[in-house]
């Protein structure tokens, strides 16, 4: 008899149509050039949301993909988990804003903050409330709006965000693609390398001060230290999934790591001794948005026909705080 295990019913993604390149940077008056970016970081351009437009309209375009593809309505979700570090509000959370939008009343909703691990961490909460039959249906988003919280005269940091929307639809079953395992880690002792300082309760309320002082902007400190650590991290994550399953690093078909820099999958490939070409790559047309990068990495992924039945992928992340982990999936 077939054990009911963690499925994947159905992926979906959006980004916003408006395209940011790295040459549209350098007309901005900003100091640099689009081969200084591409040979750092790998990014070409970037998705950025109108002004009108928030977190929870770009989660709400990528469930409706989701939901599509795994045949389902609104009414059939009991919990929407949201993974943000740019939600519409600080209160309500973006969850209930894309519960009244998808008039889902039944569904069970709330954000996890975990900054680019934010996907994976929703994923594996998501297990739980499965696993203990808490929840049936259970509708995972990662969204960022993270081009509204950079400082644009900065070019270590503002040539890498951009804006959009992942979105998976998970339930108990024993058909579909499976997720074998997810692992998170946290470091909160190390985590301030990136950092917005503003907006909590170190600083509010808002003040001129403030604001002059850039604190409501993210700040990207000592970039070079925390590559290595980056780097590091994946790669024991990526260790770590396989182990856990009996497996090894050259049964992975698909690497789709947390969309953070071109220099790090090569760094990873040439450590892990595969090729390259095992890692799918939205970063050059996307940039890093953080928590969202690997889902919709994914749904393109699945989209576009490279993943396969039966294939083995491995979702390595790293983020902001520090976070860290991987997901481990039989397609």
């Amino acid at each position: 008899m077939d054990v009911d295990t963690v499925r994947i019913l159905g992926t979906g993604s959006y980004v916003p149509p408006k395209v940011l390149t790295n040459f549209d940077l350098q007309e901005m008056g900003l100091d640099t050039t689009d081969e200084w970016i591409v040979q750092r970081t790998g990014v070409s351009q970037r998705r950025i949301a109108d002004p009108d437009v928030n977190t929870s309209d770009l989660s709400y375009e990528a469930s409706l993909r989701a939901l599509e593809t795994a045949d389902l309505t609104a009414r059939d979700l009991d919990l929407i988990i949201v993974a943000t570090i740019t939600p519409d509000t600080c209160c309500p959370a973006a969850a209930n804003w894309l519960q009244a939008r998808l008039d889902a009343p039944q569904a069970v909703t709330f954000d996890i903050t975990a900054a680019c691990s934010g996907f994976i961490f929703a994923i594996n909460v998501a297990q739980q409330y499965l696993k203990t039959g808490a929840a049936k249906t259970i509708l995972v988003v990662a969204a960022e709006v993270m081009t509204r919280t950079l400082n644009w005269t900065d070019r270590s940091s503002c040539i890498l965000w951009g804006d959009g929307a992942g979105a998976a639809i998970l339930t108990l079953g024993h058909e579909g693609p499976e997720i074998l395992s997810t692992h998170i880690h946290t470091d909160g002792v190390n985590g301030q390398g990136l950092l917005m300082p503003g907006g909590g309760s170190k600083t509010t309320p808002i003040s001129h001060k403030s604001v002059d002082d850039k604190l409501h902007v993210l700040q990207l400190i000592e970039a070079n230290s925390s590559f290595r650590v980056a780097v590091r991290h994946f790669i024991d994550s990526i260790k770590e999934a396989v182990t856990f399953n009996g497996m090894a690093v050259e049964d992975i078909d698909w690497f789709i790591p947390h969309q953070a820099n071109l220099r790090m999958f090569q760094s990873m490939a040439k450590s892990l001794k595969v090729s390259i070409k095992k890692f799918y790559v939205t970063l050059n047309k996307y940039g890093n948005i953080s928590s969202a990068s690997c889902a919709i990495a994914l749904d393109e992924a699945v989209r576009d026909g490279s993943i396969k039945k039966n294939d083995l992928i491995c979702i390595p992340v790293f983020g902001g705080g520090l976070t860290w982990g991987s997901a481990l999936i039989q397609w």
